[in-house]
């Protein structure tokens, strides 16, 4: 058995914000862009969450939900740099880190002396020095596979930590709501309701392949790790081919432009997930991703040097064409990344954030 490690931090680019401005401690906050460029929000702190301000939400629904919500331009250089030092904490009890991003990352403990080798002491250990060089808090999971660390960051926060054993595995799991699974959205969620399926023990009365009938290949990702299992390794030197984001939808779509709606909110998040995870890489195509009520898919993509916003939605227009009069129920863009750097402190392209 692995000890991995799944460390997130704590609302990380607003907590950045409140460290370095400590007049926004208390205060509903949130990085993101304005409402009247509709903008997007980026990350909030917990007094904003109460509101029922989430990531990725138009800032114009945001301030609705509440009036009072401080704005921040973000600032990524700043996040940079302290996600740097986070790293070099990393660096001392492990050298198998994978970041997922500038505030989280995987860590593989499995080889590390210190404190006895016991994982629980080591990520309490790696917390308290985050806490105490950056000043910002940090939650962690532990556990002997990827997937279920990630999951336990998430049970304690903030500056909390949740360890499930080798010993605990199989009950936690068996207990564990199938939502909880990454890639299990509020569809697939209600589609696995409906066929009597709340958690993963009661998947593990099914086949895998009476699973894929249903969802494809996402059947058997769901019946592998209802049963607790994920063979992935922490991968220190795994290189993105491709950036994207996607979202699926509470309920489906049945024009363009309401795909276009959603696709405009997208662009801003790809542009800060390219920023934050593709530094110095070229873009060389671009793609545009729609599932339908069917739960096929399809994806449309062509060539490009940068980010284009007119590229997306000529891409999007050829993607409905496929639905067929199906309703839509996901819609996610990305950019796919070459092996070519591009020349030594060239910015990373940056799409077009003042949508008309």
């Amino acid at each position: 058995m692995r000890k991995i490690i799944h460390v997130d931090m704590d609302c990380y680019f607003a907590a950045v914000e409140m460290r370095d401005f400590p007049e926004l401690k208390g205060k509903p906050m949130a990085v993101g862009g304005s409402r009247d460029r509709r903008g997007v929000i980026s990350t909030c702190n917990y007094e904003a969450r109460a509101f029922g301000v989430r990531s990725a939400m138009a800032t114009a629904y945001a301030l609705k939900l509440c009036p009072g919500l401080i704005l921040r331009p973000g600032r990524m250089e700043v996040y940079k740099a302290v996600s740097a030092q986070i790293r070099a904490i990393f660096s001392r009890y492990t050298d198998k880190i994978e970041p997922l991003s500038l505030d989280e990352a995987y860590l593989d403990v499995s080889d590390c002396s210190l404190y006895q080798g016991s994982a629980t002491r080591i990520a309490a250990a790696i917390r308290a020095d985050i806490e105490r060089e950056t000043g910002l808090t940090a939650s962690a999971g532990v556990a002997p596979v990827k997937f279920i660390a990630k999951v336990a960051s998430d049970l304690n926060k903030p500056n909390g930590q949740y360890v499930v054993t080798p010993d605990t595995l199989a009950e936690f799991v068996r207990t564990l709501p199938l939502g909880k699974i990454p890639g299990v959205g509020k569809v697939t969620g209600e589609k696995l309701k409906q066929m009597g399926l709340s958690y993963c023990a009661d998947v593990q009365q099914l086949s895998a392949a009476e699973l894929s009938r249903h969802f494809g290949k996402f059947g058997a990702v769901i019946y592998e790790r209802a049963h607790g299992r994920d063979p992935r390794e922490v991968e220190p030197h795994r290189e993105r081919k491709s950036v994207g984001v996607e979202t699926t939808l509470a309920s489906d779509l049945n024009t363009e432009a309401q795909c276009h709606d959603v696709l405009c909110t997208l662009i801003p998040e790809l542009n800060r997930r390219l920023g934050r995870s593709a530094a110095g890489r070229r873009i060389h195509k671009l793609v545009v991703k729609l599932k339908f009520d069917d739960f096929r898919q399809t994806t449309i993509e062509s060539r490009a040097d940068e980010p284009s916003v007119r590229l997306f939605e000529s891409l999007l227009a050829q993607a409905y064409l496929r639905a067929e009069g199906r309703g839509i129920r996901l819609v996610g863009i990305a950019a796919g990344l070459s092996a070519e750097s591009q020349a030594e402190n060239a910015d990373t392209p940056q799409l077009m954030l003042e949508l008309a």
